[in-house]
């Protein structure tokens, strides 16, 4: 009996070891949730995840002591209603409040396909309606994290121009990053992270792997400009 009792309190001190062993790695290691389309995909870096595979490199380099976890949700063709439907889907609504940081990035899809599907020719009365109907499902996205989880940064991320020179779609982009901003300032953990002077003055052969998504190296400004822009602890 007596050693019975000794061999299940080396098995209790053993579990209360590898517990807090596993407590104290868990606390070492950020999480970061990422939503959006196909640029939190990805699409068009022939390596890599884009800019979140790119954060990830930088934030696990082998001087760093704490180490990053991405969770990345980004879907090709993603609107902000896809966000939604995510964010009330069982499987990650119930993950959201084991976030440290958030990631959203998403609103290209909603501004090409509130003109049409492309950007050959420009409707502003159906842009500034699909603007609109954008920003409310922003409101809803961002509400929902914020609820969610009381602890962690949402990054919203802005829109940027992918015909660089055309007058009437930067108007428009810059219309949508200030409604963005409008949003990101209604609570103190949101921060806005501009993008659209990131391809500005360079040759979109070298940044660009189409008519709309980086390549390797415009994802790379991206996600400096992120890292630039906040501290991820």
């Amino acid at each position: 009996m007596k050693k019975l009792a000794g061999l299940l309190m080396i098995v209790l001190v053993i579990c209360f070891v590898a517990y807090k062993f596993q407590a104290a790695e868990s606390d070492r290691v950020q999480r970061v949730m990422a939503f959006g389309d196909s640029l939190t995909y990805g699409k068009g870096d022939k390596h890599g995840q884009g800019y979140v595979q790119g954060l990830e490199d930088e934030l696990n380099n082998s001087e760093s002591e704490q180490k990053v976890s991405f969770w990345n949700y980004g879907i090709k063709g993603q609107e902000t209603d896809g966000v939604i439907e995510q964010l009330e889907d069982y499987r990650i609504h119930t993950k959201l409040d084991k976030a440290d940081t958030f990631i959203v990035y998403i609103g290209t899809n909603d501004f090409i396909n509130s003109n049409g599907g492309d950007l050959k020719g420009i409707n502003d009365h159906k842009i500034d309606g699909g603007k609109r109907e954008y920003i409310r499902h922003l409101e809803r996205i961002t509400s929902t994290l914020l609820k969610e989880n009381d602890k962690a940064d949402i990054l919203v991320v802005g829109l940027y121009n992918p015909i660089v020179g055309n007058g009437r779609i930067e108007k428009h982009i810059q219309d949508y990053n200030q409604s963005i901003e409008a949003v990101v300032s209604k609570d103190k953990r949101m921060l806005f992270i501009p993008t659209d002077d990131l391809f500005k003055r360079k040759k979109k052969a070298e940044y660009f792997s189409d008519n709309i998504h980086p390549n390797e190296r415009g994802y790379k400004l991206i996600t400096n400009r992120i890292l630039e822009s906040y501290d991820f602890k």
